[in-house]
């Protein structure tokens, strides 16, 4: 009783002062860490408006310039186009992504809604797929693609996205304490399909896990550059971090003005595709926790 007598009190809110002190103390450094997280970007941002000679002189500065058209002319001057490179990179993620969360889902619905002989042999099996890092399989891969023919073909980096090993993992661990089989049985006595099941009623169950899953598909096929540099020898069939990687490859001269125009170019759908979906990742993030 005492020391709640002697406990001080905010005459507003009524809460304690302590607490009152904390909840500052959180705000301040949430802030101090949403700049640190922001910095980088307005950097590179800004950099994007500054002439090379700038950028050499004065490495850091957070004060817009006027040399962005400048910058554009010179990265659509080159023998690529970046606007061609951007839709490339934009069919080719947008492709990915809707193959990988598709199929992955249904892959982990199989895992969790049917009883078979090897389902546990088949779940140690993607496990152990996603032990393997890609770059071992290239060469072939590389192989096949060019037997057949398809090396410069935009689909050779869309359709492998179907097997996802790691989404596979993420949906089935999302999925097992999520979906409730007795809605399973009462849709199939109903008369309901299997992949009408699947589509109507699965699916919207899994919404936040698919969503969370779609961001970080989405900027890994955006930011891929080993595969595409082994499959595409088109100029046109290039993509946008190929272009970017491209610019430092003048032996004369590198204008960093464009290249940093470059890279604003490459991240902005990556930040529009995130404000977009950010919302869903704490959702999936916080279900998982619960249900775990």
């Amino acid at each position: 009783m005492a020391e709640l007598e002697t406990m001080s009190y905010d005459s507003e809110t009524m809460a304690p002062k302590a607490h009152h002190g904390m909840k500052v103390v959180i705000h301040v450094v949430c802030i101090i860490l949403s700049a640190l997280s922001i910095l980088p970007f307005w950097i590179m941002i800004v950099n994007s408006t500054r002439s090379t000679t700038q950028i050499q002189q004065h490495a850091l500065s957070l004060v817009p310039s006027n040399h962005i058209v400048q910058n554009f002319q010179i990265l659509t001057g080159k023998s690529f186009n970046p606007m061609v490179g951007l839709m490339n990179s934009l069919i080719i993620s947008v492709g990915s992504t809707l193959l990988t969360v598709y199929f992955s889902s249904l892959t982990a619905y199989a895992l969790v809604a049917y009883e078979w002989k090897l389902r546990n042999a088949f779940f140690s099996f993607v496990v152990g797929v996603m032990m393997i890092p890609a770059q071992v399989t290239m060469i072939g891969f590389y192989k096949f693609v060019y037997k057949i023919g398809m090396t410069n073909h935009l689909s050779m980096l869309i359709l492998p996205a179907i097997a996802a090993p790691a989404t596979v993992f993420f949906m089935r661990q999302y999925l097992y304490p999520t979906l409730s089989m007795e809605i399973v049985q009462a849709a199939r006595i109903d008369g309901a399909g299997e992949f009408r099941i699947f589509n109507g009623i699965v699916l919207p169950i899994m919404k936040p896990a698919i969503a969370t899953q779609a961001i970080f598909c989405f900027v890994s096929s955006w930011n891929n550059l080993f595969t595409p540099l082994v499959l595409l020898t088109n100029k046109d069939k290039y993509t946008m971090p190929i272009m970017v990687s491209l610019l430092r490859g003048d032996i004369y001269k590198t204008e960093y003005g464009s290249v940093y125009m470059g890279l604003t170019l490459t991240v902005l759908p990556l930040i529009i595709m995130y404000l977009i979906l950010s919302k869903y990742i704490i959702a999936g993030v916080a279900l998982g926790g619960v249900k775990s």
